[in-house]
């Protein structure tokens, strides 16, 4: 605020920054709460935005630059913070992932094979100390949920969803963000990179089409284990499987496609407010 002070910058202004993670959203978050335009947006699109100019200098203030120009020409879409009891809800579900990954590594260390006394009992209690931290968050999370009246609605409509149970749910309300800002199922499955991408030239290339996978990763792996769940017991994502099964898709492209309904699924149920119907939900592509 000081420096745009001291540029006699006296209107709002529109701040364009790349998507960093939690590195930048600090600033982000403050500029907004100014009441500034902040923008953030994908880093890919800045890379071959420069590439375009044929820039051959790479510098902190070529780049920032770089982002003015494709801020002032493109007019990227506003940007907005994520409610606060969201916010915490993605902080401790990412503590949660972080610790059970470190979990997971002591794990396969301890099982590893034979080695020394001592270290085999600095693992076991490290394990133990993880132990007592993943049932610590995974209390806080339920809390945290159970506290505010809307994230624990929105909880109780997805885990009537055959296939999410409720750490499930947590997950992909932290890393949905808000609803609102999506009209159509399509758009979610676009924001979890779940939407098929195309390699087609003229008539002789016709490659397979995969997952774009330019998206949410975070919410891709919220959902795979609930859509392999939902694959036997959810009888709408069930009947996906047995159509592409019927016309010879690998076992992995059914996957990705029953993820991607599974996620159309929990758009319907939170933007209804209704709990899950297959009989209404049978409509949905």
């Amino acid at each position: 605020m000081a420096w745009l002070k001291n540029r006699k910058v006296a209107v709002p202004v529109h701040a364009c920054l790349e998507a960093t993670g939690t590195y930048g959203e600090a600033l982000a978050t403050f500029l907004y709460e100014q009441g500034h335009t902040v923008s953030v947006v994908n880093p890919a699109q800045i890379y071959h935005f420069v590439q375009t100019s044929l820039s051959r200098t790479k510098t902190d203030k070529k780049d920032a630059q770089q982002i003015a120009r494709f801020c002032q020409l493109h007019q990227p879409p506003a940007w907005r913070p994520l409610p606060v009891q969201v916010r915490v809800l993605q902080a401790l579900v990412r503590r949660l992932d972080a610790l059970l990954d470190i979990r997971t590594s002591e794990t396969n260390r301890l099982t590893a094979g034979p080695m020394a006394a001592e270290v085999t009992a600095s693992i076991q209690s490290v394990l133990a100390f993880l132990d007592r931290e993943v049932a610590a968050i995974k209390g806080q999370i339920k809390e945290h949920i159970n506290r505010h009246p809307d994230l624990k609605s929105k909880r109780d409509l997805l885990v009537s969803i055959p296939g999410i149970a409720e750490a499930s749910a947590a997950a992909i309300l932290a890393e949905l963000g808000d609803v609102a800002q999506f009209t159509r199922a399509r758009q979610v499955a676009a924001f979890a990179g779940l939407v098929p991408k195309i390699r087609q030239s003229g008539s002789s290339v016709r490659g397979r089409a995969t997952l774009s996978k330019r998206g949410s990763a975070r919410l891709r792996h919220a959902l795979y284990f609930p859509a392999m769940t939902a694959l036997r017991f959810n009888p709408l994502v069930r009947a996906l499987r047995d159509r592409l099964k019927e016309r010879g898709k690998a076992k992995m492209a059914v996957l990705g496609a029953a993820m991607r309904k599974l996620l159309h699924i929990v758009f319907g149920v939170l933007k209804s407010g209704k709990p899950f119907d297959p009989n209404i939900l049978s409509a949905c592509p």
